[in-house]
């Protein structure tokens, strides 16, 4: 990763939050996630070493891949991607936060999991708002129901959401998405102590920025394209 590639997106962010409106309650501040899908283990520590120590990974197989081979660094490990119910073991023993929780079942397995080896998981609840078939996360109403069942979880700890908008050439549509996101973000705040509006990918981060998102996951934009010929 080259060091001119994160300024230019500390630029980006910076000029995104000065078209933030004022209301929005996540701050003035956005972290950087680091999404090392199909990128070679170099890559996170090259992001480390510039400062970005929270990771995203999409598979469980391939974060522990990196993790042996990267070795005992201080990094903060997120799960992102769409998580099966099988690997729910392995999951809570590796990652910092599981962002990509999409129902209760999932919920279940986790805070199970989690209490096996006295552990305290980190989760977002990942919300499917533009309803999308193929995208995973919950219903609107089903997430509705999962708010008044998380304190069910003792060994998990809500931090907030994650949002996906779709991939469309619609700005206006994206810009509904992270709208509605915020607007479920500042409505859990209400009953949740909740820190984290996950949204906004390398295509449309900085909308999401000035809707309200604190977290933004880049993977293209920082590391170029994905090495799909790399095994894990």
């Amino acid at each position: 990763m080259e060091e001119s590639v994160l300024i230019k997106i500390k630029d980006d962010i910076s000029t995104a939050l000065g078209k933030r409106q004022k209301q929005f309650g996540t701050g003035n501040r956005v972290e950087i996630l680091a999404v090392t899908k199909n990128h070679p283990p170099k890559l996170i520590v090259d992001a480390f070493n510039s400062g970005l120590t929270q990771v995203g990974e999409n598979r469980v197989q391939e974060a522990l891949h990196k993790q042996a081979v990267i070795g005992n660094k201080d990094i903060q490990w997120h799960l992102i991607g769409h998580l099966q119910t099988n690997k729910a073991r392995q999951a809570v023993g590796i990652f910092d936060i599981i962002e990509s929780v999409d129902s209760l079942r999932l919920l279940e397995l986790l805070d199970k999991e989690a209490q096996h080896i006295n552990k305290v998981q980190k989760i977002l609840l990942q919300i499917n708002i533009a309803e999308e078939p193929q995208k995973t996360g919950f219903s609107v109403g089903d997430y509705e129901t999962a708010v008044t069942k998380i304190d069910n979880f003792p060994n998990l700890s809500l931090q907030g959401l994650m949002v996906i908008a779709p991939q469309t050439d619609d700005t206006e549509k994206i810009r509904s998405v992270f709208r509605k996101g915020y607007e479920f973000f500042a409505k859990l705040k209400e009953v949740q102590p909740v820190s984290i509006l996950s949204m906004g990918m390398s295509e449309d981060f900085s909308i999401a920025i000035e809707e309200g998102a604190n977290q933004v996951r880049l993977g293209s934009a920082l590391f170029g394209a994905r090495d799909y010929s790399l095994k894990f």
